[in-house]
């Protein structure tokens, strides 16, 4: 039982260190700054997904990176051309849609209802924190914390998920 106690300690103090970096702020989702949601997305600019790849912050975003971090969304999601709807809606072309827009995805109330367009900056809020977003979706995910990371995996699906040439 003593041998369970200190290794219970040590993996918490592991884990209460991991990641910091004292010359390095964290990125975390919190932050002074207002957290986006539906209701407060305003209007938004609907380029091509080349022309959102081009800009600032994908151009410089890491695909491979966030290829990785798509395999959690490739559990509910195809990215294929024609893929199907899984428990999630096929994502294949859904920058520049309406939310809610796919005909035989059956969505939740909150996203059939919801009124605003698959952009970069809504799906970069929406992978923050999918619950705070747009509250009452069924989507089953904590989010991703880190900017720098939704960035990779919005760079990715921006041509994973379109005829944009990589």
């Amino acid at each position: 039982m003593r041998e369970y106690s200190r290794l219970l300690t040590a993996i918490l103090l592991a884990g209460m260190f991991a990641g910091c970096d004292k010359n390095k702020e964290p990125e975390t989702a919190t932050s002074t700054a207002p957290v986006t949601t539906a209701a407060t997305l305003g209007e938004q600019i609907v380029l091509t997904p080349v022309e959102y790849l081009e800009a600032a912050p994908y151009k410089d975003a890491d695909r491979s990176r966030g290829a990785g971090q798509a395999q959690i969304c490739r559990a509910c999601h195809s990215f294929d051309k024609d893929g199907p709807d899984m428990i999630g809606p096929a994502l294949y072309g859904f920058f520049g849609k309406q939310v809610g827009s796919r005909s035989a995805f059956q969505y939740s109330e909150a996203m059939a209802e919801a009124d605003f367009i698959w952009t970069p900056e809504a799906l970069d809020a929406w992978l923050a924190q999918p619950g705070r977003f747009l509250p009452g979706n069924r989507m089953t995910f904590a989010g991703v914390l880190r900017q720098s990371d939704r960035d990779d995996l919005i760079a990715y699906l921006l041509s994973a998920t379109t005829d944009a040439a990589d």
